[in-house]
C-alpha cells in the first residue's frame, strides 16, 4: 500500500461521499461503536483516520508516531474498515503468538483477489486446511534447506555475472540498486521455471509492473462494501491486464516442463518441476488444480524478489555511511578468502561480522515494515480490550526494530549489538522479528538470506566502494519509500574499485 498516495485517496474519498450519502448515517454509527476498542485517534466521518496518511511520511513512521501517543495497541477506522496496530514485542506477541491461530487468517484484498488467482497461494489464502496443506508443501519441499542447497550454482552463476559486468565499470558509478534487482529478478527466474527462455525475459517485465501495483494504496480495499470503486479509480482494469499475460506466460512454461521428460532434466528440479511431480503424485489430502500450482509459482517468484534486493541494498548504503563497519566487514571477508579460489559458500560459518552487519541490517530495515494484514476469526479481548470480527491487524515490525526499549542506542547502525543480544530472525525473539513470526512468518527466509549472504560477500570480497561526487557519508539520502515496502527511496549510486581479481 503507498500511502504516499493517500492525498489523492482522501479526495477521492470525498468525491465517492457525494455518490453513497445513503451510507453515511449507517456508516457514522459503525464508527462509534459500543466496544471497549483499544485507544486511537478520533475518526472523521467517512475517511476515519485516512486523513492522517495524507503527507509523504511512510505508513510505518506514521503509526510509529501514533503509537507513541495512542500506546502500542492501537485502533484505527481506515475507511469502512477496524484496523488494529501492535508496536512492542509484547503486544506482537499477543497477535503473532499467544492467539496466533485467532489471527491467523488473511482480508481478501484486490490485489490478492486477482493476482492470486482468488486467493489460492500461500500468502494470501485463508487459514484452514488447504493452506495447512499448501504451507506443508513449502516446508518440505519447495523451500528446504536442501531445496536451498540446490540452488546454489544458480545464485553462484548469476550474482558471478553480476561481479563481471561490476568490474568492467571500474571507476564509474554505477546504480548497484538497480542491478541487484535485476540479479535477483533472475535467479528467482531460473530457481522457479528452469532455463533462461524468451517467456522468462516478458515474465521478469511483467511482474515487475505488478510488483508496482501490489505497492499501490486501492481505495476499495477500505471500502469494500462499494464495489464500483475498484472499476471508477481504473486500476482494477489495468491489474487484470497484467494478470492475463502474467496467467499467459505461466499457462505456457507449465505446458512446456509437461513437454519434458523427468529423464531429461538430470537430477535438478526448478520449482515448477516440483509442483508438477506432488500434483501428479496423487499425495495429497486436498487435489491441486492448475490454478492452485500457478498462484504458488507466482508467490515463490514474486515473493522470492523483495527481501533480498531490500537486505542488500540497506546493507550496503549502511556500510557506506559508517565506514569503520565497511573496513570490518571487508577485512573479514579477505581473511576468509584469500588464498581460496573464489567466495565459497562452504565458508560462510566464518563470516562471522557479516552476519551481524545482515542482522542489524534487518533490524533497522524490515523488507516489509508491517506484516501483511491478518484478520480475525471472531470477537477476541487482547489486554483487557475488545477486537470485533473480521478487523485488520498490523504489526508495526520497523517500528520494533527501532523501539528504544530493547535496543540501546536504537537508530544507529551497531553490528556489535549482537554480540550480546543472542536472537534470530526466525520469529522466536518477538523484539527483533524482520520476517513475522507464528503461523503466517515468511517460509522464504533461508532462501533470501543465502542471496544476501553470497552478494554481500562477493561485494566486500572483489571490490572498495567509493560514494560519487565526493559525497560524503553523512550526506547520503537513507530515507525509505513510502509504501508497504521499506526499500530505499532512492538508488544507490556508487564507484567500484576492483581490489581482488575476479578469475573466470
Amino acid at each position: 500500500m503507498e500511502f504516499g498516495f493517500f492525498s489523492f485517496i482522501v479526495f477521492l474519498s470525498f468525491l465517492v461521499l457525494i455518490l453513497v450519502i445513503r451510507k453515511l448515517t449507517t456508516f457514522s454509527k459503525t464508527c462509534k461503536p459500543k466496544l471497549n476498542l483499544p485507544p486511537g485517534p478520533r475518526n472523521l466521518p467517512f475517511i476515519g483516520s485516512l486523513h492522517l496518511f495524507a503527507g509523504s511520511n511512510p505508513p510505518h513512521r506514521t503509526l510509529r508516531d501514533l503509537a507513541k501517543k495512542y500506546g502500542p495497541l492501537m485502533h484505527l477506522q481506515l475507511g469502512e474498515v477496524n484496523i488494529i496496530v501492535a508496536s512492542s514485542s509484547e503486544t506482537a506477541q499477543q497477535f503473532l503468538k499467544t492467539h496466533d491461530i485467532d489471527f491467523a487468517s488473511r482480508s481478501t484484498l484486490l490485489m490478492s483477489e486477482i493476482c492470486c488467482y482468488g486467493n489460492k497461494d500461500i500468502v494470501f489464502a485463508p487459514h484452514g486446511e488447504y493452506w495447512r496443506e499448501m504451507r506443508k508443501i513449502c516446508t518440505l519441499e519447495l523451500l528446504s534447506a536442501k531445496r536451498v542447497e540446490s540452488f546454489r550454482p544458480i545464485r553462484e552463476k548469476e550474482i558471478s555475472d553480476l561481479c563481471r559486468w561490476i568490474v568492467l565499470q571500474e571507476g564509474s558509478p554505477i546504480n548497484l540498486t538497480q542491478k541487484i534487482s535485476m540479479t535477483n529478478f533472475e535467479i528467482m527466474a531460473r530457481a522457479t521455471f528452469g532455463k533462461k527462455t524468451e517467456e522468462h525475459v516478458k515474465f521478469i517485465a511483467i511482474v515487475k509492473e505488478g510488483m508496482e501495483f501490489m505497492s499501490t494504496f486501492h481505495v476499495a480495499d477500505v471500502y469494500p462494501s462499494i464495489k464500483l470503486l475498484s472499476s471508477i479509480t481504473g486500476l482494477k482494469r489495468k491489474v487484470e491486464k497484467v494478470h492475463r499475460e502474467t496467467d499467459r506466460i505461466i499457462e505456457n512454461i507449465i505446458e512446456e516442463h509437461r513437454r519434458v521428460d523427468a529423464a531429461d532434466r538430470g537430477n535438478h528440479e526448478d520449482l515448477a518441476d516440483v509442483l508438477l511431480r506432488v500434483w501428479d503424485s496423487g499425495s495429497l489430502d486436498l487435489p491441486l488444480t492448475i490454478e492452485n500450482i500457478k498462484a504458488v509459482l507466482a508467490d515463490m517468484f514474486g515473493g522470492g524478489i523483495e527481501a533480498p534486493t531490500t537486505t542488500i541494498d540497506w546493507a550496503m548504503a549502511e556500510m557506506l555511511k559508517n565506514p569503520s563497519v565497511l573496513i570490518k566487514a571487508q577485512d573479514e571477508v579477505r581473511q576468509v578468502f584469500d588464498g581460496k579460489c573464489c567466495v565459497n559458500e562452504a565458508y560462510f560459518d566464518e563470516l562471522k561480522y557479516l552476519k551481524l552487519v545482515i542482522k542489524e541490517t534487518l533490524r533497522l530495515h524490515p523488507p516489509g515494515a508491517l506484516t501483511l494484514p491478518r484478520e480475525s476469526k471472531e470477537r477476541s479481548e487482547i489486554n483487557g480490550y475488545e477486537i470485533p470480527a473480521r478487523t485488520r491487524v498490523l504489526v508495526n515490525m520497523w517500528a520494533i526494530g527501532r523501539d528504544p526499549e530493547y535496543w540501546e542506542d536504537a537508530e544507529s547502525f551497531k553490528p556489535e549489538r549482537f554480540l550480546k543480544k543472542q536472537v534470530d530472525f526466525r520469529g522466536n525473539c518477538l523484539e527483533f522479528i524482520p520476517f513475522g513470526a507464528g503461523r503466517r512468518i515468511c517460509p522464504g527466509i533461508s532462501f533470501a538470506i543465502a542471496q544476501v549472504e553470497l552478494a554481500l560477500a562477493m561485494f566486500l570480497y572483489h571490490f572498495d566502494w567509493i560514494l560519487p561526487n565526493g559525497m560524503k557519508p553523512e550526506e547520503m539520502d537513507m530515507t525509505e519509500f513510502s509504501g508497504v515496502s521499506a526499500r530505499r527511496n532512492t538508488n544507490l549510486y556508487i564507484i567500484p574499485i576492483v581490489r581482488r581479481p575476479f578469475s573466470s
